[in-house]
């Protein structure tokens, strides 16, 4: 496929999500909001973003950082008005850039009109808009429906005296989960979450847990799989359920189609090759790409209940083989896909997939953005991502986290193991390694107090490193992480038929535990292909070079080591290009 022929404006585009608490305070209070970001846009525009994906801004009681909704047609007060909401879709334009929002409508807050009215009794208009089920009666004992667990700890399902009866939330308890069932609750989705935003003229979607909304409407016991434990994952039961594909070609039909060529990017955890592709034939016009989260969950365990202290390091042929599946589902398909190594929900890249180290830290940074950037797929960067933030230290405590999900796990340690030192600091230490709030951290602009976040107290604590990792510091710096950044967006962009849209990728040596190398390959251009070595390790490594290109002419395009010489240097990537060559299976 030829860029000039490609159809959609968001396959070749360079995403970048700005999580709002965190991102850019304007009025010192500690709290990021829409007029911060409306004055950082020439950045982003000069860093080579193209969409601008804004995670939830609406209104909120922040149970879980604004993915609990009380309105999707207002905005959380401490970032803005509505108002700003317009400036901001309007300066996007300006500036020929485009504006996503997150779409969350599995769930809403338990503060929703709508549920505050489903909640009063059987017999209320709205009644059925959430999902309620009869307690289940053990040895003269209410109990839930079932043995389900929530995502975020205990049971998934709450007790409210009014109704007699128990709401499924998969998430936190003030999330109950929407009822899509129920043809009049889709018929309010849409008008209320997805048509008031799309008339305001934003340009598409990321979708929040993507593959939710349709559950098992038998709601079974969940088999059990974690010893002595009541509470069970459930999984099986709400990921991809019977209904989620007539669900979302219904939506296509009755609100996407009227809007023209917007993008919906899902949110897709745990599902296989085969089911993921389900949604993003382009042919079935579900989903226009979709997050595959089987590189960032490695290291974590879906079984194990959400118990992060069970996290480990992964090996780098795991990482290569979760590479591999995203970039597969282009060979021989009409999909398409994505690439991303961070966003709100996971630990920092560099931290999780290379090194933070003081020594190698900036070379690894700039080797992870070549990799990026030679994978085909629409791009998406998280903020901070680009100066090389990295997780918080081991050293911090408790008292330092604020995402629910990672206190409910560090409490679950606790209260089973009765607060034992050296079970909490396993949890500590699995939070550091995986947990949300490293992603949460304040961005580092400069080098003054708050790292020029804010001129207030922060929400939460900023990176003790901001002196050194900062906007500021990178901008005036040529052979910083930023820099390298800006370089790689524009060398993606001028060699995009083989970097972004190449169908055809191959690595050649799985099994190396130490070096990645792959080659990209454009039929269309005489067989172009792009060589990419990239040195997972402390220390020097040889080249594997694949036969038919050993001795064949070559360009080298880019590497992120200061001199290039017969090995690579610990946590160099390096880009080869060749005009002519032909791989077959060499």
């Amino acid at each position: 496929m030829s860029v000039a022929a490609k159809p959609n404006w968001w396959k070749a585009s360079t995403c970048y999500q700005i999580w709002p608490a965190s991102y850019k305070d304007s009025n010192g209070d500690g709290m990021g909001d829409i007029p911060g970001i409306i004055s950082t846009l020439p950045y982003l525009k000069d860093l080579g973003v193209e969409t601008v994906w804004l995670s939830p801004m609406y209104d909120s009681p922040q149970k879980d950082m604004g993915y609990d909704i009380s309105n999707y047609e207002d905005i959380y007060p401490p970032y803005g008005t509505m108002s700003d909401m317009d400036n901001l879709i309007k300066s996007c334009h300006d500036l020929d850039m485009k504006l996503i929002l997150d779409l969350v409508v599995n769930h809403t807050s338990d503060l929703h009109a709508w549920f505050i009215e489903s909640r009063k009794d059987k017999t209320n208009p709205k009644a059925d808009w959430y999902i309620w089920r009869d307690p289940k009666i053990v040895d003269g004992e209410r109990r839930p429906p079932n043995n389900w667990a929530s995502i975020f700890g205990g049971s998934a399902w709450e007790y409210v005296p009014e109704r007699d009866q128990y709401y499924l939330h998969l998430f936190v308890t003030e999330q109950p989960d929407l009822n899509w069932e129920n043809e009049e609750t889709r018929a309010a989705i849409y008008e209320s979450a997805i048509k008031f935003w799309l008339d305001k003229g934003i340009d598409g979607f990321r979708v929040d847990t993507a593959n939710l909304y349709s559950k098992d409407t038998s709601y079974p016991d969940a088999p059990v799989v974690i010893p002595n434990e009541y509470h069970q994952p459930a999984f099986q039961y709400y990921l991809n359920g019977p209904r989620m594909h007539e669900f979302l070609q219904e939506q296509r039909e009755r609100v996407l189609d009227k809007y023209g060529d917007i993008l919906m990017v899902g949110e897709l955890p745990s599902t296989g090759f085969e089911e993921v592709m389900s949604y993003i034939s382009a042919a079935r016009r579900e989903y226009s790409c979709v997050f595959d989260f089987d590189v960032v969950l490695l290291g974590t365990h879906k079984d194990a209940g959400g118990k992060k202290h069970h996290s480990h390091r992964h090996t780098l042929p795991q990482f290569k083989d979760a590479i591999r599946k995203v970039q597969d589902m282009l060979r021989g398909t009409d999909a398409w896909t994505t690439v991303f190594l961070e966003n709100h929900d996971q630990g920092r890249s560099l931290s999780r997939f290379a090194t933070d180290s003081p020594q190698f830290r900036e070379r690894a940074a700039k080797m992870l953005a070549i990799l990026m950037c030679t994978l085909s797929g629409t791009m998406f960067l998280y903020q901070g991502q680009e100066i090389g933030m990295y997780n918080y230290p081991l050293h911090w405590g408790v008292e330092e986290l604020r995402d629910v999900d990672s206190i409910n796990a560090y409490n679950e340690v606790m209260h089973h193991h009765n607060g034992d030192p050296l079970w909490l600091k396993k949890a500590l230490k699995g939070l550091q390694l995986v947990g949300r709030d490293n992603a949460r951290l304040p961005v580092q602009w400069d080098a003054s107090a708050n790292a020029g976040f804010t001129t207030g107290k922060p929400w939460i604590r900023v990176h003790d490193d901001y002196e050194s990792v900062n906007v500021k510091a990178q901008s005036d710096d040529e052979g910083s992480v930023l820099s390298f950044w800006k370089r790689m967006i524009k060398l993606r962009k001028d060699h995009a038929e083989t970097m972004i849209f190449s169908r055809e990728f191959e690595i050649w040596d799985k099994w190396d535990q130490d070096v990645f190398t792959f080659t990209k390959t454009h039929p269309d251009r005489g067989g172009e292909t792009l060589l990419v070595f990239l040195n997972f390790s402390d220390e020097e490594q040889p080249l594997h070079y694949p036969t038919a290109l050993a001795s064949a002419r070559q360009e080298l395009l880019v590497s992120s080591a200061d001199n290039v010489g017969q090995y690579l240097s610990p946590w160099e990537g390096r880009v080869y290009l060749y005009k002519e060559t032909v791989l077959n299976g060499a």
